[in-house]
């Protein structure tokens, strides 16, 4: 009998990433963001592996999730081409059962089940379980740890119920059960999936989730509070300094930062910085912004959102006079409607992205400013709902006034392609860090 393509389904059983939620065995050796970032990229994989096949073959994918909203998973992963369905309540087989169930009660004539944990899944092999259920009624993809990775059938077959699914003899299982129902399956080949830190490639070098890169010069009163904020099983700090004369490398020292001997010059130093990280995602901090708690989260949400290029914090100050109300304000309502964060609100985005754009251009201020108006060529600007809070020792020597005069000039000198060197007499970085 044949079956038109339109009516094979592909589920794809995953989840979607929350840092300390996902792939929580994993978070011993990566931490609970870089294990979930891990997971966010095999899904990923998955999905383009399933589209690949769909675009020859014609057939439905449906991704069966736990966690996330729909609009959360269609900015991830995309929508159009791809259902999004919730998994049911129960276990491992009852979840699967009534997946499986439902795309043959909705008119599929062949179903194959495939998880996110196979690196070297491919749309070759998801279309070869298709290809075999043309000659049989159930199809298994065993994994090298005594599971499987894959399951299809051409008609619903109670398998799964009562199985124990942490035990590592679950296809010897299903495969007994099969016979006793006079099921005969076909195996495809052995693949392994990633689970566990034994599974990790021990040649491979793990970094960490994050790199926070903060340039410094003589920034022995605020560097102490900063780097407190920014400690994070997920994240490295950076301290780049431009040539300090103070406390200031010896308090990153005993904080546990990274020491990275630049020359003077904030744009020079992140860049510098950024090209000795070992993290995925770079945060460039200033050196008296203290970071929001829960940060890494709110950087890791903000990012699954795959048209988002560049993310920033909201702003706040240690101040609350009425007057740094007014301004925070109105910077907030800036970044918010213009989509231009500044760099007291600390910027976080991809490391390839940021090498895309190459960097920080080499200017003496306003870097901040160009990097977000260079990465909005690319995609979206985007600030995560909570507040970085910065000092305002600047607006107290300057005066609320003057400073927000000089930021305003500056910023919208740059944008009118004034060169920075001619408005650099108003503002020099080192001023801000006396």
């Amino acid at each position: 009998m044949h079956i038109p393509a339109a009516r094979q389904t592909l589920i794809v059983f995953g989840r979607y990433p929350i840092p300390g939620k996902t792939k929580t065995r994993l978070i011993p050796a990566l931490g609970p963001a870089g294990a979930a970032d891990l997971q966010r990229r095999l899904s990923e994989h998955t999905v383009a592996a399933a589209r690949r096949m769909a675009g020859r073959t014609g057939t439905r994918i449906v991704f069966c999730h736990a966690g996330g909203e729909q609009h959360r998973l269609q900015r991830w992963l995309g929508g159009g081409d791809v259902t999004y369905a919730a998994q049911a309540a129960g276990d491992l087989g009852r979840r699967m059962v009534t997946a499986i169930r439902e795309a043959f009660h909705q008119g599929a004539g062949r179903v194959v089940l495939v998880g996110t944990d196979i690196p070297g899944l491919t749309a070759e092999g998801i279309e070869q379980a298709f290809d075999s259920l043309k000659r049989h009624d159930l199809v298994l993809g065993p994994s090298r740890d005594g599971g499987y990775w894959l399951v299809g059938m051409n008609r619903p077959i109670d398998l799964f119920g009562g199985m124990a699914w942490s035990r590592s003899d679950v296809l010897a299982n299903t495969l007994e059960r099969a016979r006793r129902l006079g099921v005969a399956p076909f195996l495809l080949d052995p693949m392994s999936d990633l689970d566990t830190p034994a599974d990790l490639d021990p040649l491979k070098p793990i970094g960490p989730y994050l790199s926070i890169v903060i340039p410094t010069l003589n920034e022995a009163a605020q560097i102490g509070r900063t780097l407190e904020t920014a400690a994070s099983v997920d994240a490295e700090t950076m301290v780049c300094d431009g040539g300090s004369t103070d406390g200031t490398l010896v308090i990153a020292r005993q904080m546990g930062a990274r020491i990275v001997p630049c020359p003077r010059g904030r744009a020079i130093q992140q860049n510098r910085g950024a090209a000795m990280a070992r993290g995925g995602v770079l945060l460039f901090l200033h050196a008296d912004t203290r970071l929001p708690d829960g940060y890494v989260a709110h950087v890791f949400e903000t990012l699954m959102d795959r048209r988002v290029v560049l993310g920033a914090f909201g702003f706040a100050t240690d101040r609350r006079t009425p007057a740094m109300r007014w301004i925070t304000f109105w910077t907030n309502l800036r970044a918010g409607r213009l989509k231009l964060p500044y760099g007291d609100q600390g910027l976080f985005l991809r490391r390839h992205d940021f090498q895309r754009a190459g960097g920080f251009p080499p200017v003496s201020i306003a870097e901040d400013l160009y990097l977000v108006r260079r990465m909005a060529r690319y995609g979206r600007i985007a600030l995560a709902p909570v507040a970085a809070v910065t000092s305002a020792r600047r607006w107290q020597r300057l005066g609320p006034l003057r400073t927000t005069l000089i930021n305003t000039v500056i910023a919208t000198g740059c944008l009118a392609g004034i060169a920075p060197q001619r408005l650099a007499p108003l503002y020099r970085w080192p001023s801000k860090h006396e």
